[in-house]
């Protein structure tokens, strides 16, 4: 990691690296909060760590920045913790695996979590130096952002004086994000009756498929393995009366699945027709996909005769028409921003239990109504196959303001920095400057980052040279009057 020790953002890299070594997945963030709550009293600086781990350090302003206006950096503490099949990292216990190839930053075998700790990284660094000119910076990190922005609805603000806020979530540098939006999580459960029955159980696995965030790659079109296994499933019980065992994939609900695995059980008298079935779905699958997602595959990786406990008939015919008719993907494109999804869905987690059925959808909108409307259709469909939906996690869009002295002034540095002008754009994932906003009145907020892809995957990287560019612009902001 010699490349990070010589870097201009060299204290950046070196949080980063601390932080990588603090396992933080959503729902496991105590150890980074509490890390984070004896970094500041370390150094004496001002700290409130709230019931649910949320963190605010304030750092006084530096010698002749006294009167400038406060500046609020924010950020979230947690991660989507994924790792790739056979890897035998435990992500709740153990730090990450850093490695350079070329410009790049990854860790071996999981997803890196630069999203977000590179924001807090910066923060860090900032809060650490004593040479840095700056206004009072504000910094909150919140929790479990990645899971329903559950830190940022249940924060108090009340510390902070700042209407000026700089969300550091954005994966793409030169872009100065201005608008999100919103979304929430809704849950369906479908009860599952088992019973003892004989026949030949298949286990099917779905996979190579690239994934990706929910929000930034859900317009690329990309294989939902999740939504391939259901439809798979549909096709097995039609053509072959195939009975439910087992479905699973996905690890959150805002990351697009890249495998699936499906145990289903067919009468010995139809395991002709049942592998014909497999055949033929992968065949068309492979076609579908050849350009969007060219490495799907489709293997069965074990056939055993014997007897099993299976969903019922009857339950299996309901959870198999259920997972066909759900909703996925782009649902409306925005008018107003030619290119920017609308409103989108996602089945991020499948998984059956004892007794039922599991599926886990993130709902992203721009416009509130269709955000409700899609929230009330998938529970709509789950309720009719005698299910129940339970919507958590519901933040608002981000709009757009129309008049941004914060803008301005950060175009300003861009400028002068870069010899170029930043694109201004709004998104379709989701940022907590919405929640926030509505907590600090008169909030006038932009959201920037480096470089990053694959976020929520196993092939996360993170631009080193980028990294150090945005540490440069963050430098030059703060230590601009007015």
């Amino acid at each position: 990691m010699e490349r990070l020790r010589n870097s201009e953002a060299e204290p950046v890299f070196r949080f980063f690296e601390e932080i990588c070594r603090i396992p933080h997945g959503s729902g496991n963030i105590g150890a980074i909060s509490d890390y984070l709550a004896d970094f500041a009293g370390a150094r004496g600086l001002a700290c409130v760590q709230d019931s649910v781990k949320n963190i605010i350090i304030i750092k006084e302003a530096t010698a002749g920045y006294e009167q400038e206006e406060p500046v609020l950096l924010q950020g979230h503490m947690d991660m989507v913790a994924v790792k790739k099949p056979g890897c035998a990292k435990d992500m709740r216990t153990e730090g990450l695996d850093l490695a350079i190839d070329g410009d790049w930053l990854y860790a071996r075998d999981t997803s890196l979590g630069g999203d977000d700790g590179i924001a807090v990284a910066y923060m860090l660094a900032l809060l650490d130096s004593d040479r840095i000119a700056h206004p009072r910076l504000e910094c909150m990190i919140t929790v479990d952002e990645e899971t329903g922005m559950n830190g940022a609805s249940s924060i108090d603000p009340g510390i902070c004086r700042s209407r000026r806020m700089l969300n550091l979530d954005s994966e793409e540098e030169g872009i100065f994000l201005a608008s999100c939006a919103g979304g929430a999580r809704i849950a369906g459960r479908l009860p599952l009756t088992r019973e003892a029955a004989e026949g030949v159980a298949y286990t099917v696995r779905i996979g190579g498929l690239q994934g990706g965030h929910s929000g930034g790659e859900i317009h690329k079109e990309r294989g939902n393995a999740n939504c391939l296994a259901g439809r798979l499933f549909y096709e097995c019980h039609k053509a072959a009366g195939a009975r439910l065992i087992l479905a699973e994939g996905g690890l959150a609900d805002n990351a697009i699945p890249r495998e699936a695995r499906l145990v289903l059980l067919a009468a010995p008298e139809q395991t002709g027709r049942l592998e014909e079935t497999l055949d033929a779905f992968s065949e068309a699958v492979k076609k579908e996909l050849a350009v969007k997602d060219p490495g799907f595959f489709l293997t069965v990786q074990d056939r055993k005769a014997g007897r099993f406990e299976a969903a019922t008939e009857a339950d299996s015919e309901k959870a198999a028409r259920l997972l066909l008719t759900l909703p996925n993907g782009v649902q409306a494109m925005s008018a107003d921003l030619p290119g920017l999804v609308q409103t989108s869905l996602n089945l991020g987690i499948l998984k059956t239990g004892p007794d039922a059925l599991q599926l886990d959808f993130s709902v992203r909108s721009s416009v509130g109504s269709e955000k409700e409307l899609l929230l009330e259709k998938v529970k709509a469909l789950v309720c009719m196959c005698g299910g129940t939906g339970t919507v958590s996690g519901d933040y608002p869009a981000w709009e757009y303001r129309q008049d941004s002295a914060l803008r301005e002034k950060m175009t300003d540095v861009y400028r002068e920095l870069y010899h170029a002008e930043p694109r201004v754009e709004a998104i379709h994932a989701g940022l907590e400057c919405g929640l926030l906003s509505g907590k600090l009145p008169g909030l006038d907020c932009v959201s920037i980052g480096p470089d990053m892809r694959d976020i929520h995957t196993t092939e996360e990287r993170l631009s080193i040279p980028s990294v150090e560019r945005v540490w440069k612009f963050l430098l030059a902001f703060l230590e601009r009057k007015g």
